[in-house]
């Protein structure tokens, strides 16, 4: 039985914990896998809490240890928080000889590469690259381009880049940009692993997506004989907020009685000020804050999903989630051309409809033709079931690179 160190620089609370770390630790337990998980809490916990989490993992199959995440001085925080879990990771492999570090995204992975190089025990290091770090945070205006910390975080990628011994990324474009020889062989120039593995859900979540609970929520929003359109996520950065509310004015126009599901973690003052320039009366949305446990309802209730996300280099590498949320609960998918894989995707699918500008007029076309792809829920789920299924390409891909790295590569 293999035995893992799964590194992860967010919270076991967080809802991207929930549902894009535990589902995938998970499936790898399945695969017989022994795995551990450290993760970096911002914050204490409730009476009990702590305790909870810790049994209902270990059930799981899942050994959990937490760190504190530091946030003040923000660069100063994050390398405080490197060489500190680097020096956990040190001791970890210690005492627990692991066969691979597998670090999500680029600060685990760095903590996971200095922690073997001080070791004497050589696990394997997985690189989860997700996206394209250094670069989301130039194109979302957190760091300026080519700035010091722009520079330093590209000098780091570079350093894992030849220091992994495997990599995971998100989309086929990713996959094209860094290791173009993989297409093929599934493998990098110098043999090492590669393997596409896009944000899964898993789908047993969304069966509760059926006409019964689309009925109910439709009647508690006030929408029963309406057009409504949902947006998931977050606002702001790379998430178009001004454009998404100009999507749903579009789709006010066309249909009048048009009512807007607005589900996001965001600060509802985003973008309720923007709906009701727009026409939105308090009877025609809802701005709500839900668990992801009550996700697949809500979708259930919509008729059309809308994912627009700033189309730039990094977001090459993206794989939205809510776009597989959408397609589980049969939800045809508006959403514009260029990020990561979306326009193979949808184009290829017929699941929704490209645009490749934000105008008006792309907005009405794109409506329009919604309306016209009657039937398409199930191919929407169809398409769900063969891209984005937790079970069969999400852990399956996952338990396939672990073998391949435990047969020392391709």
């Amino acid at each position: 039985m293999a035995k893992s160190l799964y590194i992860c620089y967010f919270g076991v609370r967080e809802p991207l914990v929930q549902t894009q770390v535990n589902p995938y630790l998970r499936e790898l337990v399945k695969g017989g896998h022994e795995l551990a998980l450290l993760t970096f809490e911002p914050s204490g916990f409730r009476d009990n809490e702590e305790a909870e989490v810790r049994d209902r993992l270990s059930n799981e199959g899942i050994d959990w240890y937490s760190m504190k995440y530091h946030k003040r001085f923000s660069a100063i925080a994050t390398a405080w928080d490197i060489l500190a879990g680097a020096w956990f990771v040190r001791r970890f492999i210690a005492r627990q000889k692991p066969d691979i570090l597998h670090g999500r995204v680029h600060v685990p992975t760095l903590m996971g590469a200095l922690a073997r190089k001080l070791s004497r025990h050589k696990p394997k290091l997985l690189f989860d690259i997700r996206g394209f770090f250094p670069e989301e945070y130039t194109d979302a205006g957190v760091w300026p381009e080519g700035g010091i910390l722009y520079r330093s975080a590209k000098r780091v990628e570079r350093w894992l880049l030849k220091e992994a011994d495997g990599f995971v990324v998100l989309t086929e474009k990713a996959r094209d940009i860094l290791f173009p020889q993989s297409a093929d062989s599934g493998c990098d120039a110098v043999g090492r692993p590669i393997e596409v593995i896009p944000c899964c859900v898993d789908l047993t979540r969304f069966a509760s997506a059926t006409a019964s609970s689309r009925e109910k929520v439709r009647a508690e929003l006030g929408a029963s004989d309406r057009i409504v359109a949902v947006y998931v996520g977050a606002f702001g950065g790379w998430y178009l907020t001004r454009e998404t509310a100009d999507f749903f004015a579009v789709l006010k126009k066309e249909k009048p009685s048009a009512f807007a599901m607005i589900l996001t973690q965001s600060n509802p003052g985003i973008i309720e000020p923007l709906l009701r320039e727009r026409g939105y009366g308090s009877g025609d949305y809802i701005i709500k804050r839900v668990s992801p446990v009550e996700i697949p309802r809500y979708l259930s209730g919509a008729d059309m999903a809308v994912s627009f996300i700033k189309k730039c280099y990094s977001k090459q590498a993206s794989s939205p989630t809510k776009n597989a949320e959408y397609l589980a609960c049969g939800l045809p998918v508006v959403a514009n051309a260029g990020v990561g894989d979306v326009n193979k995707l949808i184009g290829e699918n017929g699941v929704g409809t490209l645009i490749h500008d934000f105008s008006t007029e792309a907005y009405a076309a794109s409506i329009n033709a919604i309306a016209q792809l009657n039937g398409v829920g199930e191919q929407c789920r169809e398409v769900a079931r063969r891209e984005f299924d937790l079970g069969s390409v999400g852990g399956e891909r996952y338990r396939n690179i672990y073998r391949r790295l435990l047969k020392n590569g391709c």
